[in-house]
């Protein structure tokens, strides 16, 4: 009965096992819940001040602010958006990856990359790597607000102005759906405009008391701020949708491992009681 006890005993460790996964999957449902809705709430004001940005944009093409002007890119920047703590499916990986073939695509061409992880995962990632950090945000926690994240963003955006860096990316994940999202790397500098729109979709806004270009100098830096916001609170969606998924996985997995392991229990348990009544029977025969 000695196997049967260890299978016995490799039971209880894997159904304890599934019920922590189980309770994993369920606190990970109740935080994505959470966690989409901050993301919905915030997704129309970053897509409405970037629609701004692009009219303000096209009706005043005389004025180039420096986050819109191209230069030679002798330095580039990007921000990794990772989570806090693992237990997530693959989703740090895949930013990993992503970031890491957008750099050798750099690195090829012997530009020089400056790092700034936002999230424990990514800091600790690209510090084993050797990358170049120079601002980092870790922990973001689970309720990250903008104010977390202004000081590493103006750092940021001292060096794009400064000129040290020349181009800056931002690598995360973009929430699809539960079980969907996908790894992209935007760029936030110089700014893009929007391609594609008519003459006749344009229009032009009232300045009180000032012009475009004081608008234009206050609303390009909340637009970066807003974008790196926004980031991070769909990777956060991501990511809870991602531990909600595997631990789901984890637990069904659990379950088929019982099962199996119940199984090969009951057959060692029939051996023992066969050998058991075998041993009986030929000690009566003897006598």
């Amino acid at each position: 009965m000695s196997v049967a006890k260890e299978i016995r005993g490799k039971i209880g460790v894997i159904r304890n096992t599934q019920n922590i996964t189980s309770a994993m999957q369920m606190v990970a449902a109740s935080k994505m819940r959470k966690a989409q809705d901050r993301m919905y709430k915030s997704r129309p004001y970053a897509q409405r001040i970037r629609q701004v940005i692009s009219h303000i944009l096209n009706s005043h093409p005389e004025y180039l602010h420096p986050f819109v002007k191209k230069r030679e890119i002798k330095r580039v920047g990007y921000i990794i958006v990772s989570s806090d703590r693992g237990l997530c499916g693959g989703l740090n990986t895949n930013i990993f990856k992503k970031a890491i073939a957008a750099m050798k695509v750099w690195g090829d061409t012997n530009t020089p990359i400056d790092l700034c992880p936002l999230g424990i995962k990514a800091e600790y990632f690209f510090r084993r790597a050797g990358g170049n950090i120079i601002a980092k945000a870790a922990p973001l926690g689970e309720t990250p607000q903008i104010q977390d994240l202004i000081t590493v963003v103006n750092s940021m955006l001292d060096a794009y102005r400064e000129e040290t860096l020349d181009a800056i990316f931002i690598v995360s994940n973009k929430f699809i759906n539960t079980i969907k999202f996908d790894p992209e790397i935007q760029q936030l500098l110089p700014v893009k405009q929007i391609e594609g729109e008519s003459e006749s979709g344009r229009w032009d806004y009232i300045y009180e008391p000032d012009n475009a270009r004081a608008l234009l100098d206050i609303l390009l830096e909340r637009y970066i701020k807003s974008q790196i916001y926004q980031a991070v609170v769909e990777n956060i969606a991501c990511e809870q949708a991602s531990r909600m998924v595997a631990m789901q996985n984890a637990t069904e997995n659990a379950a088929k491992l019982i099962n199996e392991f119940q199984l090969a229990y009951n057959k060692a348990r029939q051996a023992a009681i066969t050998a058991e009544l075998a041993e009986i029977v030929a000690g009566a025969a003897a006598v």
